[in-house]
């Protein structure tokens, strides 16, 4: 029998799972940002803008979709964090939207503007909007200035169910380390991808040997700050909830006690691990090996979904409230109506096909790596 609780736990699956795929399709952002440094002239440049074009709407599609599925699902969430926490997702959602613009215009006729502004367009895109991504995603963990009175939707003056605690909107999360080791974590982490997508794709060899020099200086950093955030969130206080009373207090060894606890999720998100450190490491030292993205690519995918799934799991807040614990969010206390949640799934059953379909395409454009001179056959030129 499908029930309430059932629907919940699915789509918070869901929401981790396109989470875990935002964070694998994030490497076309950590490519625009060595357009500059792996490229050495307009040729070259012009390589990685298009073989990288041939996917950002992959990235910004996923990106949608996961806000989507939100606001969709856990709707409390969509009107708390992105009502509340409004300065951080309009940077990113405007570091996105010039990355479409960049794409669309910069090779357009009487671009007044010039490649070069569009192309730093791309690099704040690549740099600051997977930070933030990183560190929007850390307060998961660490908790944010909000305080939800459901009570309050019967004031007919100030029907507001959730107050923001802070006149920063947001960026007050940047005071917390834990938020610059993600935010810092996932912009390395999509150069590091990013490197293992060009010694896939291209078949530039000069391009492909410095992306490979350029894989070992971006590893070591996103290994670094990623083991960093692990340790000291593992070690850290969690947020439980009370299987009966529902109230909310702070738990020591919290999310390392759920991996625990739930030994499917743990033995995933191990294997995610090891699998993006396969990927890496056989890269760096085999020059001819040039599968490292595909590893990498569905470790990062196993590792970014589990971490979420041990935020809403095992009774625990995935959307701490640290100046009111009992004001969290919970999959049960945020979700919509059970009707709303059974729709819905009945109509997610079509994404295996859709995901079918992105495969399909994806294997559509990568039929043979990737040359500069191929680029104006198919039409598509950035």
């Amino acid at each position: 029998m499908i029930t309430y609780s059932f629907l919940q736990h699915y789509w918070w699956f869901l929401i981790s799972l396109i989470g875990g795929i935002l964070s694998f399709l994030l490497f076309v952002q950590g490519g625009q940002t060595m357009l500059y440094s792996i490229a050495k002239n307009e040729t070259e440049r012009a390589t990685l803008v298009n073989v990288l074009g041939r996917k950002w709407e992959y990235t910004f599609t996923t990106l949608v979709t996961f806000g989507g599925a939100f606001f969709a699902s856990f709707p409390l969430f969509y009107s708390t964090s992105f009502g509340g926490a409004y300065w951080v997702w309009m940077l990113i959602l405007l570091c996105f939207v010039i990355q479409a613009v960049s794409y669309e215009y910069q090779s357009k006729p009487n671009n007044w503007l010039g490649k070069k502004t569009f192309r730093t367009f791309l690099f704040i895109n690549g740099s600051l909007g997977t930070f933030l991504i990183g560190a929007a995603l850390a307060t998961f963990f660490t908790g944010s200035n909000f305080t939800v009175n459901k009570s309050n939707i019967t004031d007919v003056i100030a029907p507001t169910i959730s107050v923001w605690g802070s006149e920063w909107h947001g960026l007050e999360a940047l005071a917390e380390p834990r938020c610059w080791m993600l935010g810092l974590t996932v912009f390395f982490l999509a150069r590091t991808l990013a490197c293992l997508f060009f010694i896939n794709r291209l078949k530039d060899d000069v391009l492909v040997q410095r992306s490979r020099k350029t894989l070992f200086f971006n590893a070591i950093p996103f290994v670094t700050f990623f083991l960093t955030f692990v340790i000291w969130t593992f070690t850290g206080d969690g947020f439980a909830v009370d299987p009966q009373t529902k109230e909310i207090s702070l738990e020591s060894y919290k999310y390392l006690n759920n991996l625990i606890e739930m030994p499917i999720i743990g033995i995933l998100f191990l294997a995610g691990v090891l699998l993006v450190l396969f990927g890496i490491g056989k890269s760096a030292i085999d020059d001819t090996y040039s599968k490292g993205i595909w590893f990498s690519g569905i470790g990062t995918v196993l590792t970014v979904c589990t971490l979420l799934l041990i935020t809403g799991y095992n009774n625990t807040a995935y959307y701490p409230a640290y100046p009111d614990l009992n004001s969290s969010l919970t999959i049960e206390n945020s979700s919509s109506s059970e009707t709303t949640l059974f729709v819905m799934s009945i109509v997610s059953l079509f994404v295996p096909f859709v995901l079918a379909y992105i495969v399909y395409a994806w294997r559509s454009l990568e039929k043979k790596k990737f040359d500069i001179k191929d680029a104006p056959k198919d039409g598509h030129v950035y």
